[in-house]
This record gives C-alpha cells, structure tokens and sequence, in this order.
C-alpha cells in the first residue's frame, strides 16, 4: 500500500480556495440565512388560509382536525411564491453551508457565518418591513464584524 509523502505538494484539485472565494462563501451563506428570514416571517404573517371544509366536518376527530389543520398551513404558505423563494435560497444557504465547513476551520466557519447572517437579518428587516436601524443596533452590528476579525486573526 502507498504512503503519502507529507512533504509533497498538493495536486491542483485539493488546493485551498483563494481568500476571495472564502469570503465570498461565507457572505453568501450569511446573506441567504439573514436576508430570507425577514421575507418569510413577512410571507407568513400575511398568509390567511382559505375555509377548508375537513376542518370543520363534525364528523372528524379533534387529532384528525389538527393533523389536517397543520398539512393545510404548511401546503398553503409553501405554495405562496412569497414565501417559497426566501425559503429556498435560505436551504439552499444551509447546503453552501456544509459544503464551506466540509472545506474551512469549522472554528471560523460557524461564527462567521451566524455572525452574517445576524447582520444580514437587520438589513433584510430596514429592506422588506422598512425598520429604521437604530444607534444601538449599528454599534452592535460593528462589534459583530470587530468579533468576526478577531476571530480570525487569532487564527492565522
């Protein structure tokens, strides 16, 4: 059985990915976790279900009522293209998710990426329910991205 050299460079398709690449990972993830979350919550609160007739049959029982009630809910909002597409960029966020931490320091990886997605949340909350971004919530959201560089300058 072969050994390999510890020594010996590594071919060109295990090589690490540029720091820009990183980067760009890790604000895309951010980006889809932060900025769904406000657009689904949106969708949501919005979302009135249309009567539905199993519901309020007598002849069904109160766990049958509640089994339906739930499929229904969970039909009707993922039908609603509102909803549906943040939810979707937001997964798709969470596979970009595991294929970065299959790659990266799962050290860095973890906190960079919820500490985006914190701050892309208050950006897609000023964008789709147009909340004003306080005083606080800047001098938080700077400590956020001082925490992000101490974290990985105590790495390199």
């Amino acid at each position: 059985m072969a050994t390999l050299d510890p020594e010996a460079p590594l071919p060109p398709s295990i090589t690490s990915p540029s720091l820009f690449r990183w980067i760009l990972g890790f604000l895309l993830v951010g980006a889809c976790w932060g900025l769904t979350t406000p657009f689904m919550r949106r969708a949501a609160l919005n979302y009135s279900p249309p009567p539905r007739a199993a519901l309020t049959d007598p002849r069904n029982s109160w766990l049958k009522k509640k089994v339906l009630g739930i499929w229904f809910a969970v039909i009707g909002v993922l039908s609603r293209p509102a909803y549906a597409v943040p939810l979707l960029l937001n997964v798709t966020g969470s596979v970009w998710f595991f294929v970065l931490i299959g790659k990266a320091e799962l050290s860095l990886t973890v906190p960079i990426t919820n500490s985006l997605a914190f701050l892309f949340t208050v950006l897609g909350e000023w964008w789709a329910e147009g909340k004003v971004i306080g005083r606080d919530t800047w001098i938080g959201m700077a400590l956020v991205v001082g925490g992000i560089a101490l974290c990985v300058q105590s790495k390199s």
